[in-house]
């Protein structure tokens, strides 16, 4: 299976319902085609536990190596990806939920006032607690008694979790650094790189350059290249790739020949695609069907 996400990179999924967006969800990384799941993003915030095994975890342009025990904080609207570390399996509890849980209505003090600096603040895309200082064990006790209460669903429920989480919110503010001063720019860069993700996963079929890439977010070769590599710490070109390569997978389980298959991911020829799928993999495409 692979996170289903519109034409824009977003995820599909539900995180709980309209009237209560609030979900808990037990993962592991093997349920996923090739141990990761891909670049999506969405509104709410989420707050993932380790409960075994390790993870790699990107969020925009930075990564972290999670393991057993650690908890992280991701931003909403943040464009973030998952995979195995090591070819060993990891299993997760995330929970995710929309901020006006929090604040309640958008005009509101508390949306103003303690809300919208953090999901606005994009050089804060992720939070790692490790337990490396004392505070991690107030935000790791209150994420467990979220966990509790949604496993219960005692009377008020919805009051409890609101209130936790209001806690939990409280507890971030207070030890989060002063938040660095925002600017058009970064928006702006932030939007192409996005724009970017968007163009690859509706053209990845095509024979798209870089020039084509460049050209739809109305930069130059060179400057695309290096905004996007900023970001997303890796290549405009070996992110391709690897998409292409992601995205074939769910072929590869189909009675569809290797040559049919590099030509719907967008490669030249099944040589081609054979040796990057090698490379990126460590097998071959047929090798990799057969083990499936």
């Amino acid at each position: 299976m692979q996170i289903m996400t519109d034409q824009f990179q977003k995820e599909l999924k539900s995180h709980g319902s309209d009237g209560f967006p609030f979900l808990v969800s037990y993962e592991r990384l093997s349920r996923y085609e090739s141990g990761s799941f891909s670049w999506h993003w969405h509104p709410e915030v989420e707050i993932t536990l380790i409960r075994s095994g390790r993870m790699l975890y990107r969020v925009n342009q930075q990564s972290w190596h999670l393991k057993e025990g650690d908890l992280f904080f991701g931003n909403a609207n943040t464009l973030h990806a998952g995979s195995m570390e090591d070819a060993g399996d990891c299993e997760y509890v995330s929970i995710t939920f929309l901020p006006k849980l929090i604040y309640g209505f958008a005009q509101s003090t508390v949306c103003s006032r303690y809300v919208d600096p953090v999901i606005q603040n994009f050089s804060l895309p992720a939070i790692l607690f490790d337990g490396s200082q004392t505070w991690h064990q107030d935000i790791a006790a209150l994420f467990c008694q979220l966990i509790r209460l949604d496993a219960e669903k005692p009377d008020y429920y919805e009051l409890d979790v609101v209130i936790c989480l209001q806690q939990l919110w409280k507890a971030l503010l207070e030890h989060l650094p002063p938040a660095a001063p925002q600017s058009p720019r970064m928006k702006n860069e932030y939007d192409r790189v996005r724009d970017i993700v968007t163009f690859i996963e509706l053209n990845y079929m095509r024979k798209i350059s870089l020039k084509d890439i460049a050209d739809h977010i109305c930069l130059n070769e060179n400057a695309c290249s290096h905004l996007f590599k900023k970001y997303m710490n890796v290549s405009l070109v070996s992110f391709l790739q690897e998409y292409r390569i992601e995205r074939s997978l769910e072929y590869l389980h189909r009675d569809e020949s290797i040559s049919e298959i590099s030509e719907k991911v967008g490669f030249s020829n099944p040589y081609y695609y054979s040796r990057v799928f090698s490379k990126i993999k460590g097998i071959s495409p047929q090798k990799y069907r057969n083990q499936g």
